[in-house]
C-alpha cells in the first residue's frame, strides 16, 4: 500500500512534510559526546528539552497553511506523537489518519541540530524516497528553529534545494511544522494544540 507514502505523491509534495533513498542512518545517530547537548547553543538546548518534555504524549494538528493543493492530508486526523527520547534525538510520528509512515527524527550534532524525515512502507521497509532533511545554520531561539535543506536532499529533488523547514515550540500551547520553498510560493504550515493530549495512535510503520 503506498498511498500517502508513494513515489509520485511525495514528489508531488516536493518534500513538504518528510523522505531519501540510500541515506546511512548512522549519520542520523546521536553524537557521541558526554553531554549529548554540549555541542548546541543555549537556544537550541532549551528548544532541544522543551520537545523533550512531551514524551510520550500525543496532540492533534489542524492544517494552517497549504499551497501545495495536495489533498493527503485531509485523509484523517493530523497526530503527532512525541514517541522516544534518546540522548541527542527525539523521535516524532506524525500520523496522517491511518498512514503511520511518517516521522520526525531531531538530533543533537556537534554543529546544532538536524530534521530528517523517516518514511516507511506498511511493512516497515524504506519508502522510495525516505530521510531528507537539514540542519539549522543558526542558534535560532528556545521556541524556533529552522532546518535548511541539506546536500542529500538537493540531491535527490533538486527542487528542494531551497526548502527550509520551521519547528516552533510554543510551550504550554503549541507545537508547529512549516515548509517554505524560498524563491516559490510553496507552503505548509500544521499546528499542533499543546494543550489538550489525545490518544495515542499505533506505532509508526517500521518501529518498534
Amino acid at each position: 500500500m503506498r498511498t500517502l507514502t508513494s513515489l509520485a505523491a511525495l514528489t508531488a509534495l516536493a518534500l513538504s512534510p518528510f523522505a531519501l533513498t540510500g541515506c546511512d542512518r548512522q549519520s542520523e545517530s546521536p553524537a557521541q559526546t558526554e553531554n549529548q547537548t554540549e555541542g548546541l547553543a543555549d537556544a537550541q538546548a532549551e528548544f532541544f528539552r522543551n520537545l523533550a518534555s512531551y514524551c510520550d504524549q500525543s496532540f492533534e494538528g489542524t492544517i494552517v497553511e497549504d499551497t501545495t493543493g495536495n489533498p493527503d492530508f485531509t485523509s484523517g486526523p493530523l497526530i503527532m506523537h512525541v514517541m522516544r527520547c534518546e540522548e541527542g534525538r527525539i523521535l516524532v510520528p506524525f500520523h496522517v489518519g491511518e498512514n503511520h509512515s511518517r516521522t520526525w527524527i531531531f538530533t543533537a550534532t556537534d554543529t546544532g541540530l538536524r530534521l530528517k524525515h523517516d518514511h516507511r512502507q506498511e511493512d516497515g521497509s524504506d519508502d522510495d524516497l525516505t530521510m531528507y532533511g537539514g540542519d539549522t545554520q543558526s542558534a535560532g531561539s528556545a521556541t524556533r528553529q529552522e532546518f535548511h535543506a541539506d546536500a542529500h536532499t538537493a540531491e535527490l529533488l533538486p527542487e528542494a534545494a531551497t526548502n527550509v523547514w520551521t519547528v516552533e515550540l510554543i510551550p504550554g500551547e503549541r507545537y508547529s511544522y512549516a515548509l517554505r520553498r524560498e524563491g516559490t510560493d510553496r507552503r505548509f504550515r500544521v499546528d499542533f494544540d499543546l494543550t489538550r493530549p489525545v490518544q495515542t495512535p499505533p506505532m509508526p510503520w517500521g518501529w518498534e
